[in-house]
């Protein structure tokens, strides 16, 4: 698998983004993050600036369908080849945009499917 970016990435330790980012490290994911706010989560770097990330195989989504909105084509701009939709980021409008361009889809827990090998 490649490069996996936690999208939404929160520096809080109650926050599912942030445990998301411990569970990727864990299972040996090479793993960047992007969040309003920079800092450090076991031992990755999470950028404000999304010009920072490249050759980036996995979105996973952990931010809101409203605040999602101002970052569509900056996402789609970085062609991934999956963005993950983790509960409560759940998008029909962004998904369809993203699937009209190529990129694959799901509606899933990131941390579900690294706990079940099916990341």
């Amino acid at each position: 698998m490649g490069n996996t970016l936690v999208f939404g990435a929160s520096l809080n330790p109650s926050r599912y983004s942030n445990l998301a980012i411990h569970r990727l490290v864990e299972n040996q994911q090479e793993t960047f993050a992007f969040g309003v706010r920079q800092g450090t989560v076991s031992g990755i770097q999470i950028k404000d600036n999304l010009t920072d990330f490249q050759n980036i195989h996995t979105i996973t989504l952990y931010m809101n369908p409203q605040r999602q909105k101002e970052y569509y084509q900056k996402i789609i701009d970085l062609k991934p080849e999956r963005v993950i939709f983790n509960p409560g980021a759940e998008n029909p409008e962004f998904a369809t945009m993203l699937m009209d361009v190529g990129v694959k889809v799901e509606n899933a827990c990131t941390l579900v499917l690294l706990a079940t090998g099916q990341y």
